[in-house]
């Protein structure tokens, strides 16, 4: 009997990579780091997106008027597809395992796709505050500058928004800081929907959790072996510069009180949160001289890009907020 998949939908810094640990401390649960296995395939009818040295829209014309000679059609095409992802996924998984668990944060732009490839799938939407988030990102990956992380930031958080509102009845949707926090419930009620039987020492023995691959979260890994809010208050310091928080208010703006609400999150207490924040000069000549930059950049890219990419122009919706 094929595994069922459990794919957990979320941006880059959510905490995915916890949580696929505690959850993956279950005999039941196989995983890697991270797969993204279903990503080219959920592509492949999806217009805009994608730059390659072949013409992406004309590959979907092509791909679709190939179904229309299937007798079930694009059905046809998509079962194949899922027939071969849910083969790989069993080859990869111990004789034991039920399940296979996809963690994969590119997958935040494709998960309606996936969704609909995988009616049978579990399928866990992991919010984390947008400053936080952002925080993180900065910490690990890069400094500052007005696009950062154009793609997860501005395209595939409000996605995921999108995706989940259409199918909350058959996800389960749960906070970052409800669960670092050990809150038995919260993990209980994450474990009932997978059905899988909580077990309290998995939120201990997830450290010796070990997972194959290149991807993924080292610097997480390195740092807590064990559940810590400490890591929510860090985006006060990381943010603290009025540069800084300035384009987080826009950007609590860009996503606005609905995608917020929808997450888990109060629009207001958030900005409050931050307002209330004393500000300080640290990184800020950097940062100008990123903001000059980056600005002349993406006056270049949205002329240039081409339709088949598509994705906002993320100044203009910065200076729209």
């Amino acid at each position: 009997m094929a595994v069922q998949p459990i794919f957990i939908f979320s941006v880059p810094r959510s905490g995915s990579t916890l949580v696929q640990r505690i959850i993956a401390a279950h005999d039941e649960v196989a995983t890697v780091s991270e797969p993204w296995l279903v990503l080219p395939y959920a592509y492949t009818l999806r217009r805009h997106g994608v730059s390659a040295e072949y013409q992406h829209p004309l590959m979907v014309d092509a791909i679709t008027d190939f179904c229309s000679e299937l007798p079930a059609m694009e059905e046809d095409y998509r079962s194949a597809l899922r027939e071969c992802i849910l083969g790989l996924y069993e080859k990869a998984a111990s004789s034991e395992a039920r399940y296979f668990l996809d963690k994969s944060p590119p997958y935040c732009l494709v998960s309606e796709e996936i969704m609909s490839l995988f009616p049978e799938a579990k399928c866990i939407f992991l919010w984390r505050n947008p400053l936080s988030i952002v925080a993180s990102i900065i910490e690990t990956w890069e400094p500052w500058r007005p696009t950062l992380f154009r793609e997860d930031l501005f395209i595939g958080l409000p996605r995921l928004v999108s995706a989940y509102t259409a199918a909350s009845s058959r996800a389960h949707s749960v906070r970052f800081e409800d669960l670092v926090g050990g809150d038995q419930c919260q993990w209980s009620a994450l474990m009932d929907y997978i059905g899988i039987p909580f077990q309290r020492d998995t939120l201990h023995s997830f450290s010796e959790v070990k997972l194959s691959g290149r991807m993924g979260d080292p610097t997480g890994r390195r740092q807590y072996s064990s559940l810590s809010s400490e890591p929510e208050q860090k985006w006060r310091r990381t943010l603290a510069n009025p540069l800084r928080m300035e384009w987080a208010r826009r950007y609590l703006n860009f996503l606005g009180s609905a995608r917020l609400a929808t997450m888990g999150y109060d629009y207001e207490r958030l900005r409050s949160d931050l307002d209330s924040q004393p500000a300080s000069t640290s990184a800020l000549l950097p940062d100008l001289k990123r903001l000059v930059e980056d600005v002349a950049k993406e006056i270049l890219r949205v002329r240039t890009r081409s339709p088949s990419i598509g994705g906002p122009n993320v100044i203009r919706e910065l200076l729209r907020s």
